[in-house]
């Protein structure tokens, strides 16, 4: 069966019109064709002037109050709660959260450095003050961890390949730990040795999940809504929004 432009634009219309896709899962099909035509059948897919786009729909964030984050942040125990109060303090992502290295907080300044985030680009932001010295306490914990696992002839924290090979004894310091380990020892690649990676992204969403039920709180949200809640409530009060564009890492708000 022949198969042309007419062919896709149909399944792409159906897609938009009767099965209502999302912008994003119409694009992905939409690219799968023009990839099948020209890196497979080494054609161009030719034009589809009655193709229909499915526009994208920009849907306003879930923001809990203060309270409810109050609230929330007190049913979270053990890291769990430190990592949530740093996504809302400093409004975090997760995945930057669950990978921050000790070197990269600075109690004294009061700020944090986020490294190769989102579009691989580099930020600092704030570390607020009252979590300068519950951190502190947890990094004594984490660093009494890491000298145990160094004495068992591990405790090397995982490192981009370049960097491993420029500072090869940097892995065993306690500055390129991860603020959140994971509770046990793995396997770095084909190399044999042991190493502790970060905490599970899943684990910090399971209990964030279970504090908002626990809080019964009746907003469908998730623990990104901590982030959204940090910039929320720094412009309540009237922070200049390119600040706040800044430390969220944003190019617009």
């Amino acid at each position: 069966i022949e198969i042309g432009p007419a062919e896709v634009e149909v399944f792409l219309n159906d897609l938009a019109v009767k099965r209502r896709v999302s912008a994003s899962t119409q694009s992905q099909a939409l690219n799968a064709n023009v990839f099948l035509y020209e890196s497979v059948l080494s054609r161009p897919l030719g034009q589809m002037s009655g193709l229909k786009l499915v526009q994208c729909r920009h849907r306003v964030p879930v923001v809990l109050m203060r309270d409810e984050v109050k609230r929330v942040l007190t049913m979270m125990q053990g890291t769990r709660r430190p990592m949530a109060e740093l996504m809302y303090g400093a409004g975090l992502r997760l995945h930057e959260c669950v990978t921050l290295r000790v070197k990269d907080l600075d109690l004294a300044a009061h700020t944090i450095s986020v490294r190769n985030s989102k579009g691989s680009k580099d930020r600092t932001t704030v570390l607020p003050l009252q979590l300068c010295s519950p951190l502190q306490q947890h990094i004594l914990r984490v660093g009494a961890l890491h000298r145990d696992d160094l004495a068992r002839g591990a405790g090397l924290a995982p490192m981009p390949d370049a960097l491993a090979r420029k500072y090869q004894s940097a892995s065993a310091s306690r500055a390129w730990q991860y603020v959140f380990p994971s509770s046990a020892l793995r396997p770095w690649g084909g190399s044999g040795l042991l190493v502790r990676w970060h905490a599970s992204e899943s684990t910090i969403q399971q209990a964030f999940k279970q504090a908002v039920e626990k809080a019964q709180i009746a907003k469908q949200v998730s623990v990104h809504c901590l982030r959204h809640g940090f910039a929320s409530h720094l412009l309540a009060p009237g922070t200049d929004i390119r600040t706040i564009q800044l430390l969220l890492g944003h190019r617009s708000l």
